[in-house]
């Protein structure tokens, strides 16, 4: 079973993510959408509803499976016999941070990472941005999900 995670904090799910999702569950057998708990992180949104938005977003999905996870992404991947570390790539910058990332993970463990391009259109869309625009009372609905917009 070819079977690989897609890690993040998803705070809050996007488009972006969305659209790595759906074209990443074509190549694998099962993908764990994997949302990571970092203690010293502030997230604008809750754990509870981080889940929640990736649940209703793929509950018609059964490839797909949300877990959290805390501590090294190796060790997850192990801890859930994932071969694969799925990761979205939106600009050059996002290329050279995830390739030192890829070669890390690789030194610590046999994991390959697949890097998808994000699709046209959706390059633009951070989680980051997102959570500016809504804390300035934006219209972010052009942005993420349905199940995020109905938040």
């Amino acid at each position: 079973m070819r079977r690989a995670i897609f890690p993040g904090s998803f705070d809050p799910l996007t488009l972006g993510h969305h659209d790595i999702i759906m074209r990443g569950i074509t190549l694998f057998d099962e993908l764990i959408i994997a949302v990571g708990i970092n203690a010293d992180k502030k997230y604008m949104f809750t754990i509870e509803e981080r889940l929640g938005f990736i649940t209703r977003a793929f509950n018609n999905e059964p490839k797909i499976k949300v877990l959290t996870y805390e501590g090294l992404t190796v060790d997850f991947c192990e801890k859930v016999n994932a071969d694969f570390i799925l990761r979205g790539l939106r600009n050059p910058a996002d290329f050279e941070f995830e390739k030192a990332i890829a070669h890390t993970n690789r030194k610590l463990s046999e994991i390959e990472t697949v890097f998808l391009l994000t699709s046209s259109g959706k390059s633009f869309i951070s989680s980051s941005i997102v959570r500016d625009v809504i804390r300035n009372g934006g219209d972010y609905s052009s942005l993420v999900p349905d199940t995020v917009k109905a938040n």
